[in-house]
């Protein structure tokens, strides 16, 4: 019988889904507490986002004149929905890894005085954000719908293009929340290169805007695949190429399963640091 905590991939697995409902329990009470007190409570997941819309949209249409090019007589919403959408997966990405670093320490509790399983705190970092993604994704497709007048029917492999990204981007919380124990400073590195990522992927100009001896190097930043994927099923109508999905897929799996591994592997360390 094989051992549901072993460290091979159907193992992780098999730990994680043992886990669901306490996993679940904590992701209800991590949104739930971020809203508490609040006057229009779970309504700030939706309020924020459209603020920073408008505040982008205002400044690049009107003051920097900035235009996608989607048709000739592109309309600031147009413009808007496209740069939403960059910055909706960007957020979520921002939220999970600047979170990372300080998950384990900011639960030493469970570190010392209980039997905890520590590994599902990456996991509830990404259910909390996930819960965010998709209120962003909802108030875009409802965008789009009012704007466009319909959906395209490709918006249905929508979760098929966010999957990958949300499995990679627990591959890297397991990673930062052990590394975040050891080395503070991991903290302040991550906060610029999220500042870095914002710029370096196209989510405020099209890709075919950068010149092309340096379009290769923005393929090497996999928000710039993801955000070009979102964009497609959701406003182009295009479907991605199914060699590069199951690339990122691939890709996602191997780095969540090295993140749980050195995740595991540096876990008795904790108690000592802490």
């Amino acid at each position: 019988m094989r051992n549901p905590d072993s460290l091979a991939p159907w193992g992780v697995a098999l730990t994680l889904w043992r886990h669901k409902a306490l996993t679940l329990q904590m992701i209800r009470r991590d949104i739930a507490s971020r809203y508490k007190g609040s006057s229009v409570g779970v309504l700030w997941a939706v309020l924020n986002p459209l603020f920073m819309l408008a505040v982008y949209a205002f400044v690049f249409t009107e003051v920097f004149k900035a235009r996608w090019g989607v048709s000739i007589n592109e309309s600031r919403a147009q413009f808007a929905l496209v740069l939403f959408s960059g910055l909706s997966v960007h957020a979520f990405v921002a939220e999970c890894v600047t979170r990372a670093p300080r998950l384990v320490i900011d639960h030493g509790n469970y570190v010392k005085r209980v039997v905890f399983p520590l590994e599902i705190l990456p996991v509830v970092s990404v259910g909390s954000a996930l819960f965010h993604l998709a209120t962003s994704m909802l108030v875009l497709m409802l965008g789009l719908v009012f704007f466009n007048g319909l959906l395209p029917i490709t918006a249905l492999a929508l979760p098929l293009v966010l999957f990958p990204v949300a499995v990679g981007v627990a591959g890297v919380g397991w990673f930062l929340a052990s590394l975040g124990v050891f080395v503070r400073d991991v903290q302040q590195v991550i906060g610029m290169v999220v500042t870095a990522l914002l710029f370096l992927t196209p989510i405020f100009y099209p890709l075919e805007a950068v010149p092309e001896r340096f379009r290769g190097w923005l393929y090497l930043n996999p928000l710039t695949t993801v955000v070009e994927q979102v964009r497609g099923v959701l406003i182009w109508g295009r479907l991605p190429d199914g060699a590069h999905w199951l690339g990122s897929y691939g890709c996602a799996v191997l780095v969540a399963w090295l993140g749980y591994v050195w995740f595991q592997k540096t876990r008795k360390g904790f108690a000592d640091v802490l």
